[in-house]
């Protein structure tokens, strides 16, 4: 009951989705602030056939989520670039970029203060990385500062789509890229392909990949289910596990019926 409650209350109005999904962020850097836990993306298990990614042994445990950023940050050049990722959440996907995919900077941005104190501590020896709080929809940055831009899972938070789209490309220096993933309900397609449709931005790459999604959320239920068991407090536990996404959630089902699609894009400034 929670959880619908929840799902409904977050569609009245832009100002109000935004300040309910800050809190509930707010909550769950402080709920989950001992748990083996610096990722909250859905993960991706790619098919087969593609050369297997090679972790360290302590990222191993991580792997599904870290497939995740692995997709979406390959999809665009970041080796001695300055990047930003919007929607850092735990910084799980800011420190993976760091330390594999080689920036010269990157800088995490999440609204959630809680999320960004958590993400520098968690993170503090990595020296190309760090943390800012920020609001998606009026990034503190000047003009045409990063070279590329990261975007995993975060953007159905946010109240106004076009408007941190419209960031997006003011802070992206010409001919910079932006590589952006998340789900969508099917019948929001629209309103998403409306958002991205602005002259500075170019299409350049575009996938559904709730195949791999599902195949991902499916490996790591047992692994989410405890940790939410054991961190989070039973009368909250049903919001916790529609948001996570496990088996007979209502966002694991809308993707297995496909009401709900995982989408991956990417654009070239022009």
């Amino acid at each position: 009951m929670l959880a619908r409650i929840f799902i409904a209350i977050i569609r009245l109005s832009p100002s109000l989705q935004k300040g309910l999904w800050k809190w509930w962020y707010q909550r769950l850097a402080h709920r989950g602030r001992d748990a083996d836990w610096a990722f909250m993306n859905y993960g991706f298990t790619p098919k087969n056939g593609g050369p297997a990614l090679v972790l360290k042994e302590q990222d191993e445990s991580d792997r599904p989520f870290i497939e995740l950023y692995n997709y979406t940050a390959s999809q665009i050049p970041i080796k001695g670039l300055n990047v930003l990722e919007i929607g850092s959440g735990r910084g799980g996907g800011s420190s993976f970029i760091a330390r594999y995919h080689e920036p010269t900077q990157i800088t995490g941005l999440d609204y959630s203060p809680q999320a960004i104190e958590l993400s520098s501590e968690l993170h503090r020896d990595i020296p190309n990385l760090n943390f800012i709080q920020g609001d998606a929809e009026s990034l503190p940055f000047n003009d045409r500062v990063f070279d590329a831009i990261i975007n995993v899972e975060s953007s159905h938070c946010y109240g106004n789509m076009a408007e941190f789209v419209s960031e997006v490309a003011r802070v992206l220096k010409p001919n910079g890229y932006f590589s952006w993933v998340d789900l969508r309900g099917k019948d929001m397609i629209g309103e998403v392909e409306e958002a991205f449709s602005i002259e500075e931005l170019r299409k350049i790459k575009e996938a559904t990949i709730t195949t791999e999604v599902i195949e991902a959320l499916d490996d790591i239920h047992e692994r989410k289910m405890a940790v939410i068991k054991q961190h989070v407090p039973r009368w909250i536990q049903p919001a916790f596990r529609d948001f996570s996404g496990v088996k007979g959630s209502k966002i694991y089902n809308g993707f297995k019926d496909g009401s709900a699609v995982y989408i991956a894009k990417v654009f070239q400034k022009v």
